[in-house]
Order: C-alpha cells, then structure tokens, then sequence
C-alpha cells in the first residue's frame, strides 16, 4: 500500500495540500476528481516519490520512505512506483527505443524484451507506431507510448495524470481496457488524476475529489462557489447558482463553497407531494447517465444521472431505481434534498 499521512505541502509560503490520509490499496484503481488547481498533480508526485512532502510522511508498505524530516526514497523503492505526467516527454529515437529504455536498464534479455513490447503495444493500440520517430506523433499518441513504456517494466503502482486528456473516445476506451486487463493479469494498484468523471465512474474501484487541496466528501460536480447573505445565526439561506436558489442551514456569510452530495439528493419524475421537508426542488432534463461498477463483491453498481435543472446538479440512484424510473437522456426528471444536506465550507 502507498499512503499519505497528515501532509501539508506548500509552494512559495501556500499550503497547496492538506491531506490527513490518502492510500493507494493493492490491486485497486482509485480515481481522484477535481477542477484546475485543485492540487491533483501535486498529489501524484509526492505519491511517486518524486518530491518530499513539506510536512507528513509518504509510507509504502507500512515503511516510511519519503517525509518532510528527511526521509529520502533509494533507486530500489523509486523502481516500484512509475508516474505518467500529463504532457510526457518521450526519449529520442522510435517508439520501440522508448519502451526497451526501462527494460534495457533492468537486465532484460533481448528476446524476452522484444516479446513484452509486441504485447504492450498490441494491448495500448501502438503496434503499428513501433517504427514511428517521436516527433511523428500526436499528443495522443505520445500519452499511450508513455503508459505503454510505464505498463511494460510492471511497477507495482502506476500513477496516471490526465491520461487520456488528448486521445479521442475509442483510444481511451483501448486504454482503460488495456489497464483493466494488466489488473486482471497481476497485483497492480493504480491512481489516476482525471477530468472526464464518466470514466472514473465507469472504471475506478474508489473515486475521491480534491477541492483546493483538500479531499472532499463529496464529488466536484456540485461543488459551487457563491456569495451568503448576512443573517443570524441558524437562519434558512439562499445563494444564487446559475439560474436557480439553493436553500442551506448556515451560520456563515459571505464567500463560500455549497457541496451537495449526489447521494442526498432524490430522483424522482414528479416533484414530492406538499408538504416536503426538501426545501430544493429541481425540475429539468437528464444529460448524461454514468454508471459505476460495482464495489467488490457488492451486488451491483450505481448510476450517476446528471441533469440540467437551471444548473447542473448530479445525482446517484441504484441501478434498479434507474429502471424504474425509466430514466433516459431527455427525460424529464425531478432532483429534491433538504436544506440541511448542502454543505457548507
């Protein structure tokens, strides 16, 4: 297991983390969600052992191996744990030179090496680029060459920053089935930081938001910034949030972060007869339907239903209330929660 405790880091005197605990647990995919600046890539190069946390320690295994007292990671450790940055940079030469380079430096032999690197590329889709010069690429392109030289020296945690961020939708589809497949075959843990939350849903065991540098309880689809009025203490608020009202029980005014947790919300066709002790009722239009695979020997999965209500809210329902509901894109559907479910930061 790979883990952060009680780290604080910071860039030039700000706190760009602060993190009680983040694990990375063997064999699991764990996605981490958020906007720009959010502190996701921070979080995967203390993770990769690539920096020293300021504050905190990184533990692999149980053993410290990276801290803000000193604590320095050897060449064995660093060779258990590969990070794919968002825009990689390949080494000179072809293809294939890249994805020998970290075979080559552990000792492997031609033949064997030419055998893993005719499989990795079949599974990532890059065979037929094996030959190709690095400058002959797209951005695309250079991100699979990158998570296939990572996939072929078999790390025991792969950290992936925004891996499909320039591929289109068949390609990333090639590589999430391509990692799903490497888990399949052995004990690999993975992390990804990622901005299209339909995969994350779709593929990761465990998905966590980071908000400002922060892990947040719930996931940054609804997450908004506004303005509370002033008022005593305990008063029924409300800000404004596109083009509706989100009621909250709050003693705070001023700037400040509305969550709303997908899980408390209630999807229904027909708003909730009067009278409702939900204080938010939405009416509008479902755009997308995500759904995510089920937890480990769990008895099925749950459906991320986002929906056009003046603002985009999301919500979660099982898959059997899904049905029921015979939600589709277009329909018409109804999100209510309580007053007292916004959280307030």
């Amino acid at each position: 297991m790979l883990e952060l405790r009680g780290v604080r880091h910071h860039y030039d005197g700000r706190v760009v983390l602060d993190i009680e605990r983040f694990a990375v647990s063997p064999g699991a995919l764990t996605a981490i969600v958020g906007p720009n600046g959010a502190g996701k890539s921070t979080l995967l190069r203390l993770l990769a052992l690539l920096e020293p946390p300021t504050e905190g320690e990184v533990l692999l295994d149980g053993k410290v191996v990276s801290s803000g007292r000193g604590a320095r990671p050897d060449a064995k450790l660093r060779r258990r744990v590969t990070l794919v940055e968002q825009r990689p940079m390949l080494f000179r030469g072809t293809v294939r030179d890249n994805l020998k380079f970290g075979l080559r430096a552990r000792g492997i032999r031609r033949a064997e090496l030419n055998r893993l690197i005719e499989d990795v590329a079949a599974r990532l889709g890059i065979a037929r680029l094996l030959e190709r010069q690095r400058h002959g690429l797209s951005d695309g392109e250079v991100q699979r060459v990158a998570v296939a030289r990572s996939l072929v020296i078999e790390p025991d945690i792969l950290l992936l920053d925004e891996p499909a961020s320039s591929a289109d939708r068949a390609a990333a589809q090639t590589l999430y089935h391509a990692l799903e497949e490497e888990r399949r075959r052995r004990p690999l843990a993975i992390c990804l930081a990622s901005h299209q939350l339909e995969d994350a849903y779709r593929w990761a065991d465990d998905v966590r938001a980071l908000a400002e540098g922060k892990l947040s309880t719930v996931t940054p689809e609804n997450l908004f910034r506004v303005e509370l009025p002033n008022a005593s203490a305990g008063d029924l608020k409300h800000a404004r949030v596109g083009a509706v009202e989100i009621a909250a029980m709050t003693d705070k005014s001023g700037p400040a972060i509305l969550a709303v947790p997908p899980t408390d919300i209630i999807v229904s066709r027909e708003p909730p007869p009067s009278p409702s002790s939900a204080r938010n009722v939405f009416t509008g239009r479902v755009t997308r339907l995500a759904r995510q695979r089920p937890a480990a020997g769990g008895d099925g999965g749950a459906v991320h239903v986002t929906a056009d209500v003046g603002v985009e809210l999301v919500a979660v329902v099982t898959d059997e209330a899904a049905r029921d509901l015979g939600l589709t894109l277009g329909s018409t559907v109804v999100f209510a929660f309580k007053a007292s479910a916004v959280r307030v930061f």
